[in-house]
């Protein structure tokens, strides 16, 4: 038998081109194929406000906005989101200017240990992108995917109502515009 080095022993793989706005700002980076959007968010780019909940998209402590939309970033090939608009919770505000989301849930104190407000805040402004949501029991059911284990939903569903307004008009739609 022939000695292998270790970097013979590992196989390599192509890492693949990734190009999209985050955050407001145009990102080309290369990426392994099986990245996760959560994996490359938190340990590529430093972005740790998406938080690791289940890992298996049932708690939605990891979503973000994909072209105005609420995904699980848990669930999502980063390859996938090629030439998207991504918004995270840090690209919610307007530098110093909080989204209305945002202020509503320090209003409310929509939050307890906070560890599920990133991704609760984001789910808000993705149901209020939706336009669906017109009732509280609306908003409950559009939020079920988003779990709090300190049980502050009432105070987040207030939060979401007072803010659904503002977001609905296009206010503070995120990625720093």
């Amino acid at each position: 038998m022939s000695a292998t080095t270790p970097d013979a022993a590992q196989p390599s793989f192509a890492r693949l081109p990734l190009g999209l706005t985050l955050n407001g700002q145009e990102r080309q980076l290369e990426i392994l194929p099986w990245t996760t959007l959560l994996d490359l968010l938190r340990e590529q780019l430093d972005l740790v406000g998406t938080k690791k909940g289940c890992d298996h998209g049932q708690c939605g402590a990891c979503t973000v906005l994909l072209n105005g939309k609420r995904v699980n970033a848990c669930l999502t090939l980063a390859v996938m989101c090629d030439g998207a608009d991504l918004v995270t919770v840090e690209g919610l505000a307007n530098g110093e200017e909080l989204h209305p989301m945002q202020r509503a849930f320090i209003k409310h104190d929509a939050f307890q240990c906070g560890y599920c407000t990133p991704g609760q805040i984001c789910s808000a402004v993705g149901l209020a992108n939706e336009g669906r949501a017109q009732t509280s029991e609306q908003i409950r059911e559009g939020m079920s995917g988003n779990l709090c284990r300190c049980g502050a939903y009432n105070n987040i569903r207030d939060a979401i109502e007072e803010a659904l307004p503002a977001c609905m008009q296009g206010v503070g739609q995120g990625g720093g515009q």
